[in-house]
């Protein structure tokens, strides 16, 4: 049997297909279903992390001690000011696109271009600022001891701030040999080798009394738990096994090997989306200066590549939100 449709007017009418699906042209809409696919996929990534960091809730690192650093001002406590610094200039990127794709809707040429400019720069920045992050997170900043269990035991004064292996290490004359390509994992070989030997942290701990153990684990107050002279002692006898200064795919000074896994590619993964979104930009701001779009009487790529840097500026927000501040 067949069956009848019956429309009334224009206004009830179906799409049935072309190229306006919705008021919308083709190209818009390819783009919004590869936001959507895109966001279901950070979604995926950061539920991982936020399950992962509930399960290990009493020993995840504190973020403010980990991102503390601030270019030209070594030494300074400065929790979260450079990533907070890093999502303004993202966030502020974001508005100049706008007036980029609010000034293609006016045919304005020359104030596109400007736009585009910023635009460009925006993301620039925030690529070189997340560079510098990594290396500081990869180098590290104080040093940390790794015990039987794969837990971390960090030094503190009596005062509970934080004592760099530097300072405490005892410098002996030894051979200490690098792990060769044959013998394991890529991230595992030359120069990865630590800055000091275990018995030499072990030796400058045992001679100086002001010096605790601070463990992974957060007690009641928020904090790190600090050990007691003797505690710390005991620590250091019976457990400590190996020595590590930053964060690679297997361990980090910072805490579970978790911790640096997620940091490496949720942030990574962003970051290869502002990269796209940067060579992109540049790809449509020549064709702006060569008038591609006043020939085409349009700038409707301005605006669909407009949309994908908001989602990546958008996408930044939860992951500044989840990993750095919740």
């Amino acid at each position: 049997m067949e069956a009848t449709v019956v429309r009334t007017g224009t206004e009830g009418k179906t799409w049935g297909g072309g190229n306006d699906p919705l008021k919308a042209s083709y190209g818009k809409m390819m783009m919004w279903f590869f936001i959507v696919s895109d966001a279901l996929t950070f979604s995926g990534f950061l539920a991982a992390y936020g399950f992962s960091r509930f399960k290990f809730m009493d020993i995840w690192p504190i973020a403010d001690e980990v991102f503390n650093h601030f270019p030209f001002l070594h030494g300074v406590d400065a929790p979260m000011y450079y990533v907070a610094l890093m999502t303004f200039i993202l966030i502020f990127s974001s508005v100049t696109m706008v007036l980029a794709v609010d000034a293609g809707h006016q045919m304005k040429k020359g104030k596109v271009t400007l736009y585009m400019f910023l635009t460009i720069i925006g993301g620039l920045i925030f690529l070189g600022s997340q560079a510098w992050e990594w290396t500081n997170f990869i180098n590290g900043t104080y040093g940390a001891v790794t015990t039987k269990g794969g837990n971390i035991l960090q030094f503190v004064d009596n005062e509970g701030h934080r004592v760099a292996l530097e300072d405490i290490a005892v410098e002996k004359a030894s051979i200490r040999e690098e792990h060769n390509a044959n013998e394991g994992i890529w991230f595992e070989t030359g120069e990865g080798l630590p800055g000091y030997s275990l018995e030499e942290v072990k030796a400058g701990f045992m001679a100086n009394d002001q010096l605790l153990v601070r463990t992974q684990t957060i007690g009641e107050d928020g904090e790190k738990t600090i050990l007691s002279r003797e505690e710390s002692l005991q620590k250091m006898n019976t457990e400590a096994m190996g020595v590590v200064e930053g964060a690679n795919l297997t361990h980090n000074e910072y805490g579970p090997p978790l911790f640096a896994d997620f940091f490496f590619f949720i942030t990574g993964f962003h970051g290869f989306h502002v990269f796209s979104g940067v060579v992109i930009n540049i790809i449509i701001f020549f064709n702006v200066i060569l008038g591609t779009y006043e020939r085409r009487k349009n700038y409707e790529m301005v605006e669909k590549v407009g949309l994908y840097w908001h989602f990546v500026d958008l996408v930044w927000v939860f992951v500044f939100t989840f990993f750095y501040l919740v």
